[in-house]
């Protein structure tokens, strides 16, 4: 509605041929889709309001394990194993049994021992398998709490010093559906490494769903600074070339209904845009399917049966309103009339009776009218 307001605003305060040609670029610019189309499109949309903007640094980098959420079963006697109870890439719980060891020691059967899950997470290496021998120098198993992990960012050496403890990252993962995890920066490498010229940097990530694996591969958006008010769209949103950019903005009062908006841009980030002009706060922006509206052509509506069946009357074929008097009104007219106002014929052939007699009357009058002496 502020659109809208500020539109008639400026109508109203240029030329008329002004704002012909104002409405002229806006029709030209529109395109109206049907219910289908827009679900053929998979149209998406959010309504832009001023909030904070990001500046950040990119940095690759992959998924480790936290440190202490690493954890061996392991045997302190000597023996073999009679039973495990522990599968590969499976989950288990602290306190769990994991293996039976059969001691060397002497004895009738000779005494064993219950080994448990020291971690609750998956297991990730089993090292033996029924019968064969245990040493207490061996690790039998390993199990992994993954619920907390590290992301390790390779940061270029000049960025290095703009990184404190306590920053925030944006962690995509291509593995993972290329979600992305909010993360916290909790030390800075002590040493760099001259070969890349990059510092390792140790970000904590919360995996409560397990989707995170160590040895993937990431990508960081690591917050280097934050403005307020700032007006930004999704990179999705954004079309066109540098030289031209453009969003598609829902039309105010057509259902279905986007308009081609330029848009002049500022800052950018892995995810937003900052727009610096064209936009107003409460302007819907289509986020998904804007590459497909650029190729849509008018649509799958034209402006007038929208204009039409939005307003509940007729428009002229380019959109505009139909003026009193004008042939098209007066069809129009004509053409309700003919709908809502048909008379039946019973009363066409009355009107046609009476107009007979009536003529019949006139002329007996005249007929009985004495002359002029």
């Amino acid at each position: 509605m502020k659109r809208l307001a500020l539109f008639s605003a400026l109508l109203a305060l240029s030329s008329p041929l002004a704002a012909s040609d104002a409405a002229a670029t806006r029709r030209a610019n529109t395109v109206i889709l049907d219910e289908t189309g827009v679900k053929n499109l998979r149209i998406e949309s959010v309504v832009i309001e001023p909030g904070d903007f990001e500046q950040t640094t990119f940095a690759l980098g992959r998924i480790e394990v936290y440190p202490g959420n690493r954890a061996v079963v392991s045997s302190r006697i000597a023996g073999r194993t009679l039973e495990v109870f522990l599968k590969h890439d499976h989950p288990v719980t602290k306190g769990d049994p994991a293996f039976v060891v059969e001691s060397r020691q002497i004895g009738n059967p000779p005494p064993s021992v219950t080994l448990t899950a020291p971690l609750t997470g998956l297991v990730s290496v089993v090292n033996v398998v029924v019968g064969e021998p245990v040493d207490p120098d061996k690790p039998l198993a390993e199990i992994l709490d993954l619920t907390k992990v590290y992301a390790f960012a390779r940061v270029p050496e000049h960025l290095a010093g703009r990184l404190k403890a306590g920053q925030r990252a944006h962690i995509s993962v291509a593995a993972a559906s290329g979600e992305t995890f909010p993360a916290e920066l909790e030390h800075l490498g002590v040493l760099a490494d001259p070969a890349s010229g990059t510092v390792k940097a140790a970000f904590r990530v919360a995996n409560p769903d397990l989707k995170l694996r160590p040895g993937m591969r990431a990508e960081f958006s690591i917050v280097t600074a934050r403005r307020t008010g700032i007006t930004s769209v999704p990179r999705a949103a954004l079309q066109g070339t540098p030289a031209n950019r453009f969003v598609y903005v829902k039309d105010f009062d057509l259902p279905n209904a986007f308009i081609k908006t330029p848009v002049a841009t500022g800052d950018s980030n892995d995810r937003f845009l900052e727009i610096t002009s064209g936009l107003l706060p409460g302007d819907e922006v289509v986020t998904r399917g804007a590459y497909s509206l650029a190729f849509a052509g008018g649509g799958t509506l034209s402006l007038k049966a929208a204009l039409d069946a939005a307003h509940g009357h007729e428009h002229n074929a380019d959109g505009s309103e139909l003026k009193a008097g004008s042939p098209a009104a007066d069809s129009a007219h004509a053409h309700d009339d003919d709908h809502d106002h048909a008379a039946p014929s019973s009363v066409l052939i009355w009107k046609i009776l009476t107009g007979i007699f009536f003529a019949a009357f006139v002329v007996v009058l005249f007929a009985k009218k004495p002359a002029a002496k």
